[in-house]
């Protein structure tokens, strides 16, 4: 029988065995998460501010801009969806950008595919140059961008804007699938190679479907790009009959200028609403993607 005296008891346990006591958020992470909160309420508020304005009247919105809309005016929404045309460029703008995206993610994955796991003779030539492409903003190349398209006779079209946008998503979705795909397991693609699997079916079958967060995530970012373009477009939609091919910043923007003094600010805050819902819809609804893709496809 086991002495009772050699037993050891609870009140005996060493202290390190014993739950540990909770710590106080230090100095430095109140001040991170006290200046993350900050910016969360500044890039908030603006966001809450235009959907509730969209809810209002005229008056309301000169005389109490920070007041609560004494009820919601769903006319607003039909008014600036049917009189201001805000319908119309919805719909060229979902053309223009899910062409332009398809084509880009398509490109852009086959392109860091090959750059990533094959060993090219002048494969970090072609990379860099996809990374240079970065480095130049738009504005420098306007003026040639310009007589480009009109040349190809694309100028005031939706082909034109597509492949223009394409052009200027490339750089960083090859950027950033090159390092993603880099981080993907070779004895997957080594032993599909094996099991007869063709270089086009291994792409496709096996490495997108692995490269599924990174793809959401770059998505994402060419959508916001894309849908957010204005420059390209005022430049590249000129002409007679180009308003019916407008995008939806270009129609924001005439609705602005062309209201004057007597502007329909009401139907101009639910076009902004209209404009924004789309994008913080996908955000929400893949923001775990997102935040996976990006933590995955770190350089390592």
């Amino acid at each position: 029988m086991i002495d009772s005296m050699t037993t050891p008891s609870v009140r005996d346990e060493p202290a390190a065995r014993q739950r540990p006591r909770r710590r106080l958020p230090s100095p430095l992470n109140m001040f991170s998460h006290t200046v993350l909160a900050g910016w969360a309420v500044l890039t908030t508020f603006p966001l809450v501010w235009a959907f509730v304005s969209a809810f209002k009247d005229d008056n309301e919105i000169l005389t109490d801009a920070w007041s609560l809309p004494s009820h919601l005016r769903w006319e607003n929404w039909s008014r600036a969806w049917t009189e201001a045309n805000i319908g119309r460029y919805f719909l060229n703008s979902a053309i223009v950008v899910s062409g332009a995206l398809v084509l880009t993610m398509m490109l852009g994955a086959m392109a860091a595919y090959v750059l990533a796991r094959y060993d090219l003779r002048f494969g970090r030539l072609i990379y860099f140059t996809f990374v240079g492409g970065m480095m130049f903003p738009v504005f420098l190349s306007l003026v040639p961008l310009f007589f480009v398209v009109k040349n190809l006779g694309l100028l005031s079209t939706h082909l034109g804007l597509i492949l223009v946008y394409t052009a200027y998503s490339l750089p960083f979705t090859v950027f950033f699938l090159t390092a993603f795909f880099r981080t993907l397991p070779t004895e997957v693609g080594e032993a599909a190679m094996v099991d007869g699997c063709s270089h086009w079916g291994l792409f496709f079958r096996v490495m997108l479907p692995m490269a599924k967060p990174g793809l959401i995530s770059v998505g994402i970012f060419n959508l916001l790009g894309h849908w957010n373009q204005y420059v390209l477009p005022i430049v590249l939609m000129q002409g007679e009959g180009a308003e019916k091919r407008w995008v939806l910043t270009q129609g924001l923007t005439a609705l602005t200028i062309n209201q004057g003094y007597a502007g329909d600010y009401s139907a101009l805050f639910a076009g902004m609403a209209i404009a924004m819902l789309p994008v913080l819809i996908l955000y929400l609804a893949f923001q775990r993607q997102v935040q996976s893709g990006l933590t995955a496809g770190q350089l390592k």
